[in-house]
């Protein structure tokens, strides 16, 4: 093991993706008649479920960044901004492919389903960006820390404003990285947000992680603030609204998700980063090097990508609580045995993403 990595990335990586996994199994698959808003044992999915999104954001921000500005240190700067690029566009690929229908394209139906944005487009896009803050400014990180806070928080203080976006006037293919109308599961905006964030914590890494007492310090600070931005968000928002007038702050207020949900992020990622030590020769580790295969392992296997035949289409929303529970722990066993035993490492299919691309340019 090497002892200066932070191996609590990893394991957040693998929570997320597991979350991810039961979420998708238990919504697409267990009967809507079990789906009781109150009930204090779905509530408490639901609620793990809602935070899986952002914390897989937040930490992807993370990594990524992080190698990015230890790269200018080893000298490998401009090789890890072409890395970030292709992985964007290698990610963006992968998530028009899953939802491609073969059967259906060969009947001449061709639709705009498989236009829909789903999580890695949003990923990729997001990794693009971000590469192309970093080059903008000529690979400071101080100034890039700044950007990506910046950035972050605008886009949560934006919400309002973006939220029922009218994109009837762009092509759908456009149209779907910003609005849900045609489809799409997640949007570029607010999720960049949330990857943004998790590169300005990137920076914090980048510059104190090996000095004494900074785990210590992040992991209170990690507590802190993700109970201020819980509890006391909405407040101070409503608090620069009474003093500035301005009508954004308080809508914000009064439907604040999002940060909220960032909240929600921190004080999983002082957790893990607090039980640290537990991880470092785990299983858990290499789940979460392997969240690009077990996604779209899932992700055929439950939505039938390519052939149409999944466990969506074969099953439907049947099961009850029981069954969908079983199936959830039966279903995660399989997908990540197929991930970790059966299939390619992310690393080699970036390797070959990159090699396509260079011998296309």
């Amino acid at each position: 093991m090497n002892p200066k990595r932070i191996f609590f990335i990893d394991a957040v990586r693998a929570f997320a993706i597991l979350m991810m996994l039961q979420g998708h199994f238990i919504s697409t698959l267990l009967a809507p008649e079990f789906h009781v808003q109150g009930n204090f044992f779905y509530e408490i999915w639901n609620y793990f479920r809602g935070i899986t999104a952002p914390t897989f954001f937040t930490i992807s921000g993370l990594i990524f960044s992080f190698l990015l500005l230890k790269s200018k240190k080893q000298g490998i700067a401009n090789e890890r901004i072409k890395k970030g690029f292709y992985r964007g566009l290698l990610l963006i690929g992968i998530g028009y492919s899953l939802r491609i229908s073969l059967f259906t394209w060969l009947d001449g139906r061709l639709g705009t389903n498989f236009l829909r944005v789903d999580v890695l487009q949003c990923i990729g896009l997001s990794l693009i960006i971000t590469v192309g803050c970093y080059y903008l400014v000529l690979k400071n990180s101080l100034v890039f820390s700044l950007i990506q806070f910046i950035l972050g928080v605008s886009i949560f203080l934006l919400e309002p404003y973006y939220r029922e976006l009218d994109t009837s006037q762009l092509p759908v293919f456009i149209a779907n990285y910003l609005s849900k109308n045609n489809g799409s599961i997640f949007t570029i905006l607010p999720w960049l947000g949330y990857m943004s964030i998790g590169s300005f914590i990137a920076s914090i890494f980048y510059k104190y992680h090996l000095k004494e007492k900074f785990k210590s310090l992040l992991i209170i600070g990690f507590f802190v603030v993700g109970i201020l931005l819980i509890y006391h968000s909405s407040w101070f928002l409503m608090i620069l609204y009474r003093t500035t007038d301005i009508e954004l702050f308080k809508s914000v207020a009064y439907y604040n998700y999002l940060i909220t949900r960032l909240g929600n992020v921190f004080i999983l990622f002082g957790t893990f980063y607090a039980l640290e030590r537990f991880f470092k020769d785990s299983k858990l580790l290499i789940i979460g090097q392997k969240t690009l295969s077990i996604y779209v392992i899932h992700f055929i296997i439950i939505y039938g990508s390519f052939t149409g035949f999944g466990l969506h289409q074969l099953i439907g929303k049947t099961l009850n609580p029981y069954t969908a529970i079983i199936g959830a722990f039966t279903f995660i066993l399989i997908v990540c045995a197929l991930a970790l035993y059966g299939a390619r490492t992310n690393k080699f299919l970036y390797s070959k993403a990159r090699e396509y691309f260079k011998t296309k340019s």
